[in-house]
């Protein structure tokens, strides 16, 4: 890349931004070796990268990159075997523990199912962490100068030696200073230390008198701090003792600088996953600040820039531009008076294009594309060099032969008044030239100028185009907004006009130059308002076009949640509702057949015609309220569809997981009217199933009578408890039997613990009796050994 452009298109200054946004100097350092690449694949991982990162930031407000410290040297120091002090290993300790925060939160286990951010979880998970050395660090060491009480228990023991030592000698001293033999002698009564030892202030005077040990005087003379004989021996031991603590303390560090270098490698290989991670999420908070999107990005060599914002001018006053290269000309020449906002846009594309290749967002509307060129040459301002005796046409020309020199088919090229600071005829002429061969390369450029013979140039040659920076006559100021397809007007009549120059003399210059060219650039310029304005009413339909649709489609989901809602509240209340008048028929049923039984011989035909007009009756109430067909059996079908049913057939409802007998069947319509206990349904054959091992049973009215009978009173459970084996298993036999008529799947046999001689012989019959088809011993709640779970066929 040509570094050059870097500095005239202020790169550097979002290099600067970059840096304020990382949280260690790792980021930093990775952020002052950010260069734009040429790789289109490299290009496309950055961007992807810096929007992972933007995602988490957005999603969770921030990410703890707290505690991440340079550690490299330190750790490379640990692994040859030195010796690290208190501050490099809790620095350490720091970065360990911020390399386990980041993995736990960024690699995605347990979190929401809607994480997936694959460059950064990647990151994360290739993190090492070691609890071990980290709660070691921190359990030890207190601060940069303090080693805790807990770092081994043969320091705590030396340093609470330490304190009864003190405590020992203060106790000495104390009664020396406050004896009456001493108090003459001594300047005052006070204990006090030099270097390591406890002395007191004898008078000097009284030197003779106080044995001991001189070990310092005061400036006047007068006061000497002398250390009596009689603690000598203890001074000497509290010295032992604190040399001891040193040496411990030294042993400590030792052996904690031992457990970081034997994980040297992965310290340094976590050091630059950590640099990478800041790296990122210094990219994605940028993003965030200046509201930046990710452009996508095309191969096509163009883009498009929708409503870009220069990042370094103030978003609340920069004006926003739509520019476009590439797609339906290669080459765009910008007019217009100074201070008009020219080299702003022409900075923009610029800036925009590095920070693209850079893996940054661009702060731009979302539809906005990049590219990804090879070289970037941008000629800007004046690089006037005195040094080298350069005058400012020489010192653009300079620049612009190296870049005619490098520039390929791939190349973004952007010049700021190209051909100025020299005659005017001759400069448009150059700069003319220069942009047909930088369009014959096949490279991209924009170009600013106040020539007009580029303006007709950009008129008449296939692929360049016009542009202008609007200028409002009325206040006598630049708008900023870049116009796409028409020349720029240097207004300079206009604005003489405003500022009281007479209009004849406006008149006279008008006759001076070309009137047709006043009058195509009045043309194209009304033309290009209006396409604009077109534009916008365009984009206003489209937009409201777009918010009508997403209300009718939220409209049309609310109705239809509305519509199942009443559906299932009425097949609910049905259900609810047959249930009760099944109920309720069943007891009338059984006072029918009670009234039957008691006036048998009395019981008159007419009286037993009112009887089943009533039970009619009944029937046809529930009728109404039955559950629907559907949504009884839609939700199960059979795997093997029934062909043909006859009257008397034994079937199983897949969807009540019942049996019933077939009254009549249509094999046309592949409908069967089934009887299930008192019920009769109208199924389709698919939630039909053939009972197996009853295709020429018969079934009697008395039979039938008896069953029901039986699934009315027979439990779930039979209690043995109490009986001998002999009465235990005439009941269990008979029980098994009469659950079997009743169609109950699972019973209990209650038969209690005791002695295991009823449990043993019960289980004996269970294995031999035909109607066992599994059993299993209880369960937690279900009464446990002491029962048994048997299960029918």
């Amino acid at each position: 890349m040509d570094k050059k452009s870097f500095n005239v298109l202020e790169f550097d200054k979002i290099i600067e931004l970059l840096k304020d946004k990382a949280s260690s100097s790792l980021g930093i350092e990775m952020i002052k070796k950010l260069e734009p690449s040429g790789d289109y694949e490299e290009v496309k991982y950055r961007l992807q990268e810096t929007t992972e990162a933007q995602s988490i930031l957005i999603k969770r407000g921030s990410v703890s990159m707290g505690g991440i410290h340079d550690i490299e040297d330190k750790v490379k120091r640990a692994d040859i075997g030195a010796s690290l002090d208190p501050g490099s290993l809790i620095m350490i300790a720091d970065t360990i523990r911020a390399a386990r925060i980041l993995s736990n939160s960024l690699s995605g286990d347990g979190e929401e199912e809607d994480f997936n951010y694959p460059i950064i979880q990647s990151l994360a998970t290739s993190l090492y962490t070691y609890r071990d050395i980290e709660d070691a660090i921190y359990n030890a060491i207190i601060s940069e100068l303090e080693i805790s009480d807990n770092a081994s228990p043969t320091l705590r023991d030396i340093r609470r030696r330490i304190v009864q030592k003190n405590q020992s000698i203060r106790s000495k001293l104390n009664s020396i200073i406050s004896s009456a033999t001493y108090q003459k002698y001594l300047q005052d009564a006070i204990i006090s230390m030099r270097g390591d030892r406890f002395v007191v202030p004898v008078k000097a005077e009284y030197r003779s008198v106080v044995s001991g040990i001189v070990h310092d005087q005061s400036s006047s003379g007068a006061t000497l701090f002398i250390e009596p004989m009689s603690i000598v021996e203890m001074n000497n031991e509290l010295r032992k003792l604190k040399l001891d603590e040193q040496e411990e303390i030294e042993r400590i560090l030792a052996e904690l600088s031992k457990m970081v270098g034997e994980v040297a490698r992965e310290l340094i290989s976590n050091q630059e996953i950590l640099k990478k991670i800041d790296f990122a999420f210094a990219k994605g908070k940028l993003s965030i600040d200046m509201r930046g999107i990710d452009p996508k990005l095309n191969e096509d060599r163009k883009f498009v820039i929708k409503n870009g914002r220069h990042p370094l001018l103030d978003r609340k006053t920069v004006v926003a531009n739509t520019i476009y290269l590439g797609d339906e000309f290669d080459t765009l020449v910008i007019t217009g008076p100074n201070t008009g906002g020219k080299t702003v846009t022409i900075k923009t594309v610029g800036l925009f294009a590095l920070m693209t290749q850079s893996g940054l967002h661009i702060p731009a509307d979302y539809g906005s594309s990049m590219c990804v060129y090879d070289n970037i040459f941008a000629d800007i301002g004046d690089e006037q060099s005195i040094e080298q005796s350069l005058s400012t046409f020489s010192s653009h020309m300079t620049r612009i032969v190296s870049i005619l020199k490098d520039v390929t088919e791939n190349s973004l090229v952007i010049f700021d008044e190209l051909g100025a600071g020299t005659d005017p005829v001759e400069g448009a002429a150059l700069a003319i030239a220069i942009l047909e061969d930088i369009k014959m390369a096949g490279a991209k450029c924009i170009a600013t100028t106040h020539y007009s013979e580029l303006k007709n140039y950009a008129l008449t040659k296939d692929r360049v185009e016009n542009a202008a920076v609007e200028f409002d006559i009325n206040t006598l100021s630049p708008t900023y907004k870049l116009l796409i397809g028409v020349p720029g007007k240097s207004n300079a009549f206009e604005i003489s006009r405003k500022l009281g120059l007479s209009d004849y003399i406006i008149d006279r210059a008008k006759e001076f130059i070309d009137t047709d060219n006043i009058e195509l650039e009045d043309v194209l310029q009304n033309v290009e308002k209006n396409r604009l304005k077109a534009q916008e009413d365009r984009e206003e339909a489209e937009k409201l076009r777009a918010e009508i649709e997403e209300l009718k489609k939220e409209h049309q989901e609310k109705l239809e949640k509305l519509t199942n809602q009443r559906e299932k509240m009425l097949e609910r209340a049905r259900s609810e509702a047959f249930s009760i008048t099944r109920q309720a028929k069943e007891e009338v049923d059984s006072i029918i057949k009670e009234l039957r039984r008691l006036e048998t011989q009395r019981a008159s035909k007419e009286k037993n015609m009112q009887i089943e007009q009533l039970r009619k009756e009944l029937t046809d109430s529930m009728g109404s309220l039955q559950p629907t067909v559907k949504s009884m059996i839609v939700p199960k079908v059979a795997s093997k569809e029934i062909k043909s049913l006859k009257p008397g057939d034994e079937v199983r409802v897949i969807t009540l997981n019942q049996e019933g007998t077939v009254v009549s069947a249509d094999n046309r319509k592949k409908e069967a009217v089934v009887q299930i206990g008192i019920m009769k349904m109208t199924l389709p054959f698919k939630s039909l199933q053939k009972a197996k091992g009853n295709t020429h049973s018969t079934v009697t009215k008395k039979t039938r009578s008896v069953i029901k009978s039986k699934s009315g009173r027979v439990k779930s459970e039979v209690d043995l408890r109490g009986m001998n084996l002999e009465e235990a298993t005439l009941e269990v036999e008979k029980y098994l039997d009469d659950a079997t008529v009743a169609g109950l799947e699972q019973v209990t046999i209650i038969h209690g613990i005791g002695t295991g001689v009823l449990k043993a012989g019960i289980q004996e019959v269970l294995k031999r009796n035909r109607h066992v088809k599994k059993k299993r011993p209880g369960g937690y709640g279900e009464g446990g050994v002491g029962v048994t779970i048997v299960t029918l066929k």
